[in-house]
């Protein structure tokens, strides 16, 4: 049973307009709903979403029901990256995709989004000194820090957690810590207004189970984070991803 959804069994793409919120639509004003994936045979995706507002939905698949799940938690950053796609789509005509797509594909299946009033953690994230970050300033994490996945592909890697699994973040710094819904109308807004990432160097990566308290099969100690192949070095020639700002005014 998937637990806060109505019915005992594998939720249709039916189920989810009962608990997406009431007028979530795309940029072109029509109302989002999921659509079973084989009655939009060959539909272009994004396109079709955009000027339907039809998610094809595949049946049974985790990956599909965890995408509806981010709609109906993140309804308006959904619907501008929606938007964004839809707009880079005439000048992607040659073929080749664009940096910006690129981006926006990163944040919707593997991204996370960090927001916090601590500079320096955040900085500490950007610039990947992972001791710092999870160590020095671990009890930040706790009253300063928020994190909130948006990735789908990354919620359906929870299914079966490993100690590598790494996102890409989008870090923000926020005066106070914004409640999801707040941070969904600024992320949406300040989306569709161009004012956040244009490529993947908008993005930092971020090791998950790194942040305190989330790694549950052993302790988080000295070992732990000595692990190379999960908490990477920068590379000497890295330029940091930027750290955003958002307010909830």
């Amino acid at each position: 049973m998937i637990t806060g959804l109505p019915g005992g069994s594998f939720p249709g793409p039916d189920v989810f307009g009962h608990v997406l919120p009431p007028g979530t639509a795309s940029g072109n004003g029509m109302a989002i709903r999921f659509v079973p994936a084989c009655r939009l045979p060959g539909v272009q995706y994004e396109k079709h979403i955009h000027e339907t507002g039809e998610v094809s939905t595949r049946e049974n698949s985790w990956h599909d029901l965890f995408n509806a799940l981010v709609w109906c938690r993140l309804p308006n950053l959904k619907a501008a990256m929606n938007t964004r796609h839809y707009e880079e789509l005439d000048p992607e005509k040659s073929g080749r995709r664009g940096r910006l797509r690129d981006a926006l594909t990163l944040l919707d299946e593997s991204g996370v989004i960090v927001t916090g009033s601590n500079p320096e953690v955040l900085q500490a994230l950007v610039s990947r000194d992972w001791n710092a970050a999870f160590v020095t300033h671990r009890a930040a994490w706790r009253s300063e820090l928020q994190v909130l996945v948006c990735g789908h592909a990354i919620l359906e890697k929870f299914l079966n957690p490993y100690k590598s699994i790494t996102a890409h973040a989008l870090i923000l710094h926020t005066n106070d810590l914004l409640s999801f819904e707040q941070l969904d109308v600024q992320l949406g807004n300040s989306l569709r207004n161009h004012q956040l990432f244009d490529s993947p160097a908008g993005l930092s990566p971020l090791p998950l189970m790194g942040i305190p308290d989330w790694w549950a099969d052993g302790e988080q100690n000295e070992d732990f984070y000595a692990d190379r192949g999960v908490f990477r070095p920068a590379p000497a020639s890295m330029t940091p991803a930027p750290i955003y700002h958002v307010s909830g005014h």
